[in-house]
């Protein structure tokens, strides 16, 4: 492979799509699941958060959050295609449809 053949560390899109799985799975999904955990009615629903944050509190969705970020950054960056773009795409278009989720639980609790 020549040097003109090789991936980028970060491309523009790369750098994009984590920005965006920040923004969506990072924050909205964790600031749309404390709310939703705060006014009452509204549990947890995931099979393994649902547990955790019952067993320890809100503070083990950050730890999950976090464990997630590491493990698909570990992949991205063990990725050397430029298909790897895919990793924070996947994690951002989680976040997006987790949080409009939990945007309509909470709207519905109301």
């Amino acid at each position: 492979m020549s040097e003109t053949d090789s991936v980028p560390i970060v491309g523009e899109a790369d750098r994009q799509f984590w920005i965006a799985a920040v923004v969506l799975y990072g924050v909205g999904d964790t600031v749309t699941t404390f709310w939703g955990l705060s006014t009452g009615g509204v549990a947890e629903a995931g099979p393994i958060a649902g547990p955790l944050i019952e067993a320890y509190g809100r503070a083990a969705l950050l730890g999950i959050k976090a464990a997630v970020f590491l493990l698909f950054y570990a992949v991205w960056r063990a990725l050397r295609t430029p298909g790897r773009v895919a990793v924070p795409l996947a994690l951002a278009l989680v976040g997006g449809v987790v949080t409009a989720w939990n945007l309509v639980v909470i709207a519905s609790a109301f």
